[in-house]
């Protein structure tokens, strides 16, 4: 309001007019500035293990989309238990978490103990600190449809009246008010007795025995103002904040022949099966007597087997990778190619394309995605789809050809150089380039009047002939 004022307004009662080339940018920057905003935070947590694969921290400003919502929800609702509650506050935002969470740990002090004791104690959990806010007020809709069940709306007397059943699906919603206050308290006061409810509630169920999936999201984003001055140092973002500790790091898997021969490392191994996932980091990097029988190489093919013992009731589940080194011609270079990813267990085989993990041969390739799971690029294809199999690879990187004293080479990543942002970036400059380049033209096109009507010059007389 007070923008549009002040450009329609100017000094002394003067009128600033925009220009029509104006209005349509100025729209489009005041719906950019409002769709940043519509975003809201997501916790889900369930009684059952293994729903939901390690999340990757997601890069800044990241916003989950609907379809990536409906990925992460898949596997809670497909094998995770029949009965879904879903806490759905009118306001929220990450903020809130900032500003009212338990300060450098301190419970006590925290309006959402009993959430971050669930979060806690939960086998399985995830957190979305960013989601659209349209996937998120159509999750209600989502979860109607998927589960066969009308949401019921319940509080905590009718909860304890209800008979909850494991065999059948059901939606439990609660309605979670908040209130904006110029005061600190009145926020901090809601969002306490909010998480008391969600406290009572899965105490609740826990007394019945119920196996159940719980999600906290809210109908719209909340505004909320930090006051620095409470707390010495500052606030700090408890229940949401990345892990202090430092990343964990493992050396890679070498498979000598002679001499080191090909080298993989990931920073987060996972897979799944029937909608199980299982986390085979700690079970592949650092183990010294890793089963990689089969595994082979030469200067033109090679071949990196990993055989796990015990995996999804199977006896024995093997990763195969196959790569090649080819010379190409018009580059006038060698280049190695991850022809595919191969899956045996119990005698059959199922198979990954991965054409497009190659560079030179001379290189390393580097991905920070290979995956299966849709949003993560393509480079993890199943030949046949839909596929009960999952793989999950983040921070992936393998050399195969000209690995030396053990070590990778420079690696080739498969990001692109022209990324969406860069491509917005150049079409939006080269847009207000000819933009101002036609004003510059019109400008210079201007042209003074060569002659001029004098109406102060001498009057015409006519004579009169009679």
């Amino acid at each position: 309001m007070m923008a549009a004022t002040a450009a329609g307004w100017g000094r002394a009662g003067t009128r600033w007019a925009l220009a029509p080339w104006q209005t349509p940018w100025l729209l489009l920057v005041l719906v950019a500035v409002a769709a940043a905003e519509q975003q809201v935070p997501l916790v889900l947590w369930s009684s059952d293990r293994h729903l939901w694969a390690p999340v990757a921290d997601a890069h800044e400003g990241h916003i989950t989309s609907d379809m990536q919502l409906c990925n992460y929800l898949e596997p809670a609702l497909t094998v995770g238990p029949r009965n879904v509650v879903l806490f759905l506050q009118d306001k929220l935002s990450i903020e809130d978490f900032t500003a009212y969470g338990g300060v450098f740990g301190n419970k006590q002090d925290s309006a959402f103990s009993n959430l971050e004791n669930a979060l806690n104690l939960a086998p399985s959990s995830l957190v979305l600190p960013a989601v659209d806010w349209y996937a998120a007020s159509t999750l209600t809709t989502y979860l109607q449809e998927k589960l066969g069940a009308s949401p019921l709306h319940v509080d905590l007397a009718t909860l304890r009246e209800l008979k909850l059943n494991s065999s059948l699906p059901a939606l439990l919603l609660f309605r979670l008010p908040y209130t904006e206050s110029s005061g600190l308290m009145a926020p901090r006061e809601v969002l306490t007795g909010n998480d008391e409810v969600i406290g009572q509630v899965l105490s609740t169920l826990q007394a019945e025995d119920v196996p159940y999936t719980a999600a906290l999201t809210a109908v719209r984003p909340s505004r909320v103002a930090r006051d620095i001055t409470l707390v010495s140092g500052g606030l700090g973002r408890q229940l949401l904040q990345k892990n202090s500790m430092p990343v964990t790091t493992h050396p890679p898997v070498i498979y000598n022949d002679t001499d080191p021969k090909i080298l993989f490392w990931a920073q987060n191994f996972s897979v799944s099966y029937m909608g199980k996932w299982e986390d085979l980091t700690k079970s592949t990097f650092g183990i010294q007597d890793l089963n990689m029988t089969g595994s082979f190489w030469n200067d033109t093919d090679a071949r990196l087997s990993l055989t796990y013992e015990q995996l999804f009731s199977a006896p024995t589940v093997t990763f195969t990778f196959v790569m090649t080194n080819r010379f190409y011609p018009v580059s006038a270079r060698h280049w190695f190619t991850m022809e595919r990813l191969e899956v045996h267990s119990n005698g059959s085989v199922v198979y990954f394309n991965m054409s497009q993990a190659t560079a030179p041969s001379i290189y390393s390739f580097h991905c920070e995605y290979v995956s299966t799971l849709s949003g993560n690029g393509e480079i993890l294809v199943p030949r046949v789809q839909p596929s009960h199999w999952h793989i999950h690879l983040w921070d992936f990187q393998m050399q195969a050809f000209n690995v030396t004293n053990g070590q990778f080479s420079y690696a080739s990543d498969c990001a692109s150089f022209f990324s969406p942002g860069i491509w917005m970036g150049l079409l939006t400059s080269l847009f207000m380039l000819f933009i101002f380049t036609y004003g510059l033209h019109m400008i210079l096109s201007l042209k003074t009047m060569d002659r001029f009507d004098d109406h102060k010059g001498p009057a015409i007389c006519l004579t009169q002939i009679v």
